[in-house]
């Protein structure tokens, strides 16, 4: 039978998906770090934590696995990657309806994040064929320069909560293939994700059958076990996804100890509407990368400049969407948004709201919405309309507020655009060649992504993901992101009989 067709609490059916997947129940049901749901505000778990001794002794595990892994032919490694594919194509509904019920994101969008690691799993396969190296040119005769590509060691992971389980699987896909073990440090506000993913992957190991012991670790903790994580020196590389405050604080820290890091951090996403964009498509693009995921994604739209001679064309029909938009509990409705994650969300969009204001905003929505769950913060998205960036514009609020502000000249627009500390994503809706061009130009949009004619949100994983300034500079996911999962090493071998040096340099010994 269904899970999700049972008339059973939230938290019971939580319970039964875990079952269903193989997590062991002492997991989530004997420990000290409660875990609620967004959906009721209900409890549906109590986790066992890692101590800072046990976490450091997971890490230990997963090096001595790197150890092993790393010998492994990549093609091999693949394989379990293929396997992990398997396991989740199998689990995709069940997986999915996890993260709706601890996220709190709508079917379609629980289920499109499960299919985001399938696809991940997919690239990564085909990418343990071809993790190659240069043969470079040498001024030398009768001598051959290339570079290699070798494993890394531990890849520490720290995920954020509106992508439970994605995130892990973009950077858990490429550090397998590339030899790396894996240690993960999921959100404390989803940690029951986590602990599923973490199953399905167990069932891909039992596949796969020689896998070194201790590959993949978790570590259901609070800040202080991520720090254990991200200062310990068998960990080369920390990928850290959250917020640009963390960000401030993993950076120093594993550049302190000459560590890399990949770091995804904040988006203060804006989006440009020129005066011969198609407004039906833009009109769409615009409301899912605003609206979608309740606006916590770190590449929702937080900025729109309209051109004047369009604005009364489109915001309009923009409010109306507003207005109209079907908010509700997305375990049991078809709404298109779900709750925020938390009253903290809730409480720091009002007061997002409340500053717009007083820099001249006017707003429609934003308002608390009833949906028969007293302790669940849902809310109407708020499209505020500013006469120019002010105050809360310049700041990301993780929470469905747009703010709309009209614009006469391009390059003026594409100052303000960029006026902002952080650059994850942006997008331009123009049917005019030269507008388009110039926003993917060296001097129009500095953000990691740049898109024209399709919203600022749903990137694909074949393309790298990340963003400049504030947002920390990494990339996770496709194109050559899995260059820092590895470390380089170029060679130089001598065939000859000579000993000629490089730049003509003479050294000559009797």
């Amino acid at each position: 039978m269904n899970i999700a067709a049972k008339n059973i609490s939230v938290a019971a059916e939580a319970a039964a998906i875990l079952e269903k997947l193989g997590v062991d129940k002492a997991l989530y049901t004997q420990g000290d770090m409660p875990s609620y749901s967004p959906v009721t505000g209900e409890k549906i778990g109590s986790l066992k934590t890692v101590s800072a001794a046990e976490a450091a002794e997971r890490i230990e595990k997963a090096h001595a696995a790197y150890r092993a892994w790393r010998l492994v032919p990549a093609p091999k490694r693949g394989e379990l990657v293929r396997l992990l594919g398997e396991e989740l194509r199998t689990a995709k509904d069940d997986l999915g309806r996890l993260v709706s019920i601890e996220a709190g994101k709508i079917r379609s969008e629980g289920l499109g994040e499960v299919q985001e690691m399938i696809d991940i799993c997919d690239f990564a396969v085909g990418l343990s064929r071809q993790l190659y190296g240069l043969t470079i040119a040498t001024e030398r005769p009768g001598h051959r320069m290339m570079e290699t590509w070798h494993p890394l060691g531990v890849v520490g992971i720290i995920s954020a909560f509106n992508f439970p389980v994605a995130v892990w699987s973009w950077n858990a896909a490429l550090a397998l293939i590339c030899g790396d073990s894996i240690v993960w440090k999921p959100s404390e506000k989803t940690p029951l994700t986590a602990l599923a993913s973490q199953a399905i992957l167990d069932r891909a190991l039992a596949r796969f059958g020689d896998a070194p012991e201790g590959l993949s670790q978790l570590l259901i903790g609070d800040r202080a076990i991520g720090e254990v994580l991200v200062d310990h020196p068998k960990v080369p590389l920390v990928s850290a996804t959250g917020s640009t405050r963390m960000g401030r604080d993993v950076g120093p820290r594993l550049a302190k100890r000459f560590a890399r890091a990949i770091l995804e951090l904040g988006g203060n996403n804006a989006g440009i509407v020129c005066p011969s964009a198609d407004l039906d498509m833009a009109l769409r693009a615009i409301a899912f990368g605003a609206m979608g995921t309740a606006g916590q994604r770190c590449t929702t739209l937080r900025r729109l400049f309209v051109h004047r001679n369009v604005y009364d064309q489109l915001v309009p029909r923009l409010k109306k969407a507003y207005q109209s938009v079907s908010v509700g509990d997305p375990l049991q409705s078809s709404a298109l948004v779900g709750p925020l994650i938390d009253k903290a969300a809730f409480d720091g969009m009002q007061k997002a709201i409340a500053e717009a204001k007083s820099h001249g905003g006017t707003v429609t929505g934003g308002e608390r919405v009833d949906v028969g769950h007293a302790d669940g913060f849902y809310v109407k998205p708020a499209l505020v309309e500013m006469s120019k960036q002010a105050g809360p514009v310049f700041e990301e609020t993780f929470a469905p507020i747009l703010y709309v502000m009209p614009y006469d000249d391009f390059d003026a627009v594409l100052e303000d655009h960029n006026a902002v500390a952080a650059g994850l994503s942006s997008s331009i809706f123009t049917r005019d060649m030269q507008e388009s061009e110039r926003f993917l130009a060296a001097d129009g949009s500095d953000c990691g992504i740049a898109n024209v004619n399709i919203g600022t949100s749903g990137a694909e994983i074949g393309g790298a993901f990340g963003g400049e300034k504030e947002t920390g500079g990494g990339r996770e996911s496709g194109s050559d992101a899995w260059r820092a999962y590895m470390r380089r090493a170029t060679n130089t071998v001598n065939y000859s009989k000579a000993l000629p040096l490089a730049q003509g340099v003479s050294f000559d010994i009797e």
